[in-house]
């Protein structure tokens, strides 16, 4: 019995664009990354313009986007960018996780858009080219590890059950002092 995996049909192996060759494949993946990225740039810029100047929510999730706009990791993501310029959106594309952070402060300072779109396409090509080639492949490998392999999957449940309690009690131990330090002024 043959079986299909995911990304496949019926008599082909693999994604859509593997028939096509690997210029389809650099092109497609280079657009994908070039439209999350502009997506990405202009909904901070539109939203936080529309939510840091004109309301002030104390609850709810008007509050939570509040929050997030003037937490830690988008004033990261706007350090480095001061910090470095621009060759941080180019960079950003090589991180897991840092990388929205990045574009979405680079439209939330509002970097003008033809600066940022030329500093994007170096770090969007870099992507395309890296899961054009090998990253789809690690990621393929990776799934048919864990295939059938209920004790690897319970490992990795278990990675990801540790890593976000760590980030959740982290978080707690910040507000907390925070609000210690809020307290004794």
């Amino acid at each position: 019995m043959r079986t299909v995996a995911a990304g496949q049909t019926e008599g082909t192996s693999g994604f859509f664009w593997e028939s096509q060759g690997f210029v389809v494949a650099f092109l497609f993946l280079l657009a994908v990354a070039m439209l999350r990225g502009q997506a990405t740039y202009w909904l901070a810029r539109v939203v936080t313009e529309q939510t840091l100047a004109r309301t002030a929510p104390t609850s709810g999730w008007r509050a939570g986007v509040h929050a997030w706009l003037r937490g830690e990791g988008v004033a990261r993501g706007r350090a480095s960018l001061q910090r470095w310029g621009l060759v941080m959106v180019p960079l950003c594309y090589l991180t897991v996780g840092f990388q929205t952070l990045v574009l979405a402060a680079a439209g939330m300072i509002r970097v003008p858009w033809v600066p940022f779109t030329l500093a994007q396409l170096p770090g969007a090509a870099a992507w395309g080219l890296i899961y054009s080639t090998i990253g789809f492949a690690v990621w393929g490998a990776t799934i048919a590890a864990l295939a059938g392999q209920p004790l690897a999957v319970a490992a990795l449940a278990a990675v990801l059950v540790v890593a976000g309690a760590t980030v959740v009690l982290r978080r707690r131990r910040r507000e907390i002092g925070r609000a210690r330090s809020g307290a004794a002024t």
